[in-house]
């Protein structure tokens, strides 16, 4: 891989983001998770927290690439902490909308690989049980947004498509190293 890859994970919740994004580090401690930085409360785990202060530096700077607010908090896709990500090795930045897909392809210059992580409406549903979300409803709400989302910009070609309730995660890690070996293959020829 060029030292200048990164994956883009998009799925709705409990698709697997996190559970994939392990099961890569897994096999190669390079690719990290991409932390957005946070403004808002709520979880703080695979975030950076900042301030309202901090995010106005940002955008003051140019530095926001994408920015979205959910769950009643803002999350940050911000050029300082990209460039961090990729000194440290290949981020996996985790994604809910096209348009932040999209201002990432285009706005942070980078072999971006994306991948459409999908799981039924049920198994989302289970996911966020199971793992003891207290905000299930709102995921579920986010789901159906996710479904609307893909509708609406159904010409949007991903690079790998994975239905995560119909493999394991390493299996669904595997595919995506294979596919960012195909692409640096192909940029190199």
């Amino acid at each position: 891989m060029s030292s200048r890859q990164g994956v883009i994970l998009y799925g709705p919740p409990a698709s697997g983001k996190d559970t994939i994004t392990a099961a890569l580090t897994s096999l190669d401690e390079r690719f990290q998770q991409f932390a957005r930085l946070k403004v808002g409360a709520g979880r703080s785990a695979g975030y950076r927290m900042g301030t309202a202060e901090q995010l106005q530096q940002l955008e003051a700077a140019g530095d926001v690439v994408y920015a979205n607010s959910r769950y009643g908090s803002t999350y940050v896709i911000d050029r300082p902490g990209l460039d961090a990500a990729f000194g440290a090795g290949v981020p996996v930045v985790h994604l809910g909308q096209v348009d932040g897909v999209r201002a990432l392809l285009e706005g942070y210059q980078a072999g971006w690989t994306t991948v459409l992580l999908w799981c039924s409406r049920a198994i989302t549903e289970a996911r966020s049980q199971g793992r003891g979300d207290a905000d299930t409803p709102a995921r579920l709400a986010a789901w159906d947004a996710t479904q609307e989302d893909l509708g609406a910009h159904a010409e949007f070609a991903w690079d790998l498509t994975l239905t995560t309730q119909a493999r394991p995660p390493v299996e669904s890690a595997h595919r995506i190293v294979q596919v960012l070996e195909q692409r640096t293959e192909a940029a190199r020829a």
